[in-house]
């Protein structure tokens, strides 16, 4: 027969190897870092010498640059104008006290539909690799940047990020942007990368919900929710908020809500987002990742307040237009 003795201290083995286990495990999903692609831009370059359409879409993106820089250009604080891009970000506030809101817009026009493009933070693809937005845009030479999609939270959904695939696992209403400069919401699982990459398609977002279609505020805001697997917070509520849409063709408004900061900026709710891309004149509209992530970023500087204390959240990936 065992002893007492013996049998607590099996008990308190088998204890620890279990907390252990479920340690290893939340780092493993949350902490530690698992690269797919560690060269991003060299994965790229060479995607793009085996697909003559996508080498066509890269360079197109190239001398668009190019034609930027040497562009004459104005610029302040707020506003950045050249022959190819203008960008103008406003600051709003409304209501007072408990209920007080601050977002920024910033309402963006460009020539050539690559002129937006993606980047991932550590220029890697893979797992719970992350980097501040303000950071990633620097890497980039970036004029004008907001937070992504925070793909790296997921293994799933559709990623193409300027014009090559990443990512093939339908999942969720996604968000595609067009090198004819459109941008349209769709049904992931009713689709393929390789069938949107044919269709013209030159970025993906994979996150939601779609908060304007055909000019009209989505239904049962109130009620949907992204992610159900554990670790995922709900976006209900007021919230920051980070979204993108579209007035027309090249012509984009991205908007940025301040949050959880009490006499600042309480947040809002979905249905309060899509009220502000609707206001806007926006035929088209779509929810990115907020919360701590919600982050601005222009000409060198974070233009708004993350969570009201100044301070970034890492996060995955990037939209950008760059210098």
């Amino acid at each position: 027969m065992h002893s007492p003795k013996r049998k607590i201290f099996q008990i308190v083995s088998a204890v620890l190897i279990l907390l252990g286990l479920i340690a290893y495990l939340l780092a493993d999903r949350y902490l530690i870092q698992h690269v797919e692609i560690a060269n991003v831009s060299a994965y790229s370059e060479t995607i793009s010498e085996t697909l003559p359409a996508l080498a066509g879409s890269t360079a197109t993106a190239g001398a668009a640059a190019q034609s930027a820089t040497n562009a004459a250009v104005s610029s302040d604080d707020w506003n950045y104008v050249s022959d190819s891009v203008s960008i103008s970000i406003k600051e709003v506030t409304t209501g007072s006290g408990q209920d007080k809101v601050t977002y920024y817009v910033a309402d963006v026009t460009l020539s050539d539909a690559t002129d937006l493009a993606s980047a991932f933070a550590n220029n890697q693809f893979g797992r719970n690799i992350t980097e501040y937005t303000s950071v990633i845009a620097a890497e980039n030479n970036a004029i004008f940047a907001v937070n992504g999609d925070y793909y790296g939270f997921r293994t799933d959904g559709i990623q193409i990020r300027n014009g090559v695939i990443y990512r093939d696992e339908p999942a969720r209403t996604g968000l595609a942007f067009y090198l004819d400069g459109s941008m349209k919401i769709y049904d992931e699982t009713q689709t393929s990368a390789e069938e949107l990459l044919a269709a013209g398609v030159w970025n993906t977002l994979s996150f939601g919900p779609a908060l304007l279609e055909n000019s009209q505020i989505a239904a049962n805001l109130g009620n949907v929710e992204i992610d159900t697997n554990f670790g995922n917070h709900s976006i209900q509520g007021s919230n920051p908020r980070t979204g993108v849409g579209m007035i027309s063709a090249n012509h984009f408004v991205f908007v940025v809500v301040d949050g959880r900061s009490p006499g600042y900026s309480r947040g809002v709710t979905l249905a309060e987002f899509a009220g502000i891309f609707q206001s806007l004149g926006c035929t088209d509209a779509y929810n990115i990742d907020g919360g701590g992530s919600s982050t601005m970023y222009f000409m060198g500087r974070v233009v708004n307040n993350p969570l009201g204390k100044n301070k970034e959240r890492g996060t995955s990936d990037i939209l950008f237009i760059g210098s």
